[in-house]
């Protein structure tokens, strides 16, 4: 089974709901892991998901969220590697 509930651009598995249904309407959720806003952050602001996730990566992949706590076993270069290219 694939889940639907990861981020496009960082691979974090545990979103509230789909980034996006049928691929076209965006939840507005914002990634607690890497923060890309899905409607927003590439809608607005004209992020693609590889742009993003490469700004990032060179930032430090630091975790976003101040109001979800990060996950005790929080890896993102694990969890990149869940992105399908």
């Amino acid at each position: 089974m694939i889940k639907i509930d990861i981020c496009p651009v960082c691979g974090y598995d545990e979103l509230l709901e789909p980034a996006y249904i049928m691929d076209k309407y965006p939840s507005y959720e914002i990634c607690p892991s890497c923060g890309f806003q899905y409607g927003y952050s590439d809608d607005n602001d004209g992020y693609s998901f590889e742009d993003y996730r490469k700004k990032w990566i060179e930032e430090g992949c630091n975790w976003y969220s101040k109001a979800r706590k990060q996950p005790d076993n929080w890896n993102p270069k694990d969890q990149l590697k869940r992105i399908v290219t």
